[in-house]
């Protein structure tokens, strides 16, 4: 996700690399916050739940799994959607101070969860 030009001046020039490390090399290319998996066609419902492939079960917006049994199918086919995931780097505090350890108060996740990140600090 490009940086605004306004506030390209608060991140630093590595930001690129940065950003990168954090999000492949930190946790492998998926979101620390609901471990969508980076790059990837995911089916879900359009309220959080998702369907982790890979595990072969559905997942709730932080990520846990489901548990118990599941809704009636029909009813889940006809709210079915899918959406690619494209991971961004937010902070997780949502300062905007890269001087403070930016390693450890860096976050991946695909826009839908870092918006709730990045949106507090620049609304007036």
């Amino acid at each position: 996700m490009p940086i605004r030009p306004e506030i390209r001046w608060l991140y630093p020039i590595d930001w690129r690399e940065l950003s990168i490390a954090i999000r492949f090399g930190r946790a492998g290319g998926r979101c620390e916050g609901c471990g969508r998996p980076h790059g990837r066609l995911v089916v879900h419902l359009g309220d959080g739940w998702w369907w982790d492939a890979e595990r072969g079960a559905w997942r709730g917006g932080e990520g846990r799994m489901l548990r118990g049994t599941m809704p009636d199918i029909s009813a889940l086919l006809m709210r079915v959607r899918t959406t690619r995931v494209v991971l961004a780097t937010a902070h997780r505090r949502g300062g905007s101070d890269m001087a403070v350890n930016p390693d450890i108060d860096m976050a991946r996740s695909p826009p839908r969860a870092s918006s709730s990140h990045s949106k507090r600090p620049f609304k007036r």
